[in-house]
């Protein structure tokens, strides 16, 4: 039997070579999303078996799709699959519940092998991903319930920052000085009571700010 999949990826030439790559295994692509609104579209429509899914769509990052995703079909596998092997991301994905990660360099065999995997159920991660986030989602100052009083600009800057932009985008992205990101952060790991920006990415994901 073979495992229907959504790929989703902005770039037409790399869902296009995917699908050739899966062409004769037991690996069906159902559908095509090139933007996050679109995933969580096509996931409700054709209902596939496991999504693999980029984390940078142009509308929006590819996890804030996982967690709209999740909410409806919290056991559907979900594989990030992606260039982009950021700390933070990796930290959102656990957190979220994606089954892991898997980098665009990876061999057919390997990818497939991923895939069939990840549709029976298996947990992906590997031992060095989770411990690079382990102490961010562990950290007991993470719960929900802990109070930060965030201004409107501190709260604009930790959403960029949990969606994984670097302090010189996020600068960018709200027409504010380099400088001012730096101390604005500062400001928001010590209200929440974290150590670094991956513990305040995971803090946003579980408060729901992203």
């Amino acid at each position: 039997m073979s495992v229907r999949i959504l790929v989703a990826d902005e770039h037409e030439v790399v869902r296009h070579g995917l699908r050739n790559m899966l062409s004769g295994t037991d690996i069906k692509v159902v559908a095509e999303a090139s933007s996050s609104d679109a995933v969580v579209r096509l996931a409700a429509k054709h209902k596939p078996d496991l999504i693999l899914m980029e984390m940078r769509m142009p509308d929006g990052d590819g996890l804030t799709a996982l967690g709209r995703i999740k909410m409806d079909r919290p056991k559907l596998p979900v594989l990030i699959f992606s260039g982009f092997d950021n700390p933070t991301y990796v930290a959102r994905a656990v957190a979220l519940g994606a089954s892991g990660f898997v980098a665009k360099a990876l061999g057919k065999e390997k990818l497939v092998d991923a895939i069939l995997k990840a549709a029976k159920g298996d947990n992906l991660w590997t031992r060095d991903e989770l411990r690079r986030v382990t102490g961010a989602l562990a950290t007991p100052r993470l719960a929900t319930d802990v109070d930060a009083p965030l201004t409107q600009r501190e709260s604009e800057v930790l959403k960029k920052l949990a969606t994984g932009l670097t302090n010189k985008e996020i600068a960018q992205s709200l027409d504010i000085s380099y400088e001012t990101v730096k101390e604005h952060v500062q400001h928001i790991l010590q209200k929440i009571g974290v150590s670094d920006r991956t513990q305040a990415a995971v803090w946003a994901v579980r408060k729901g700010l992203v």
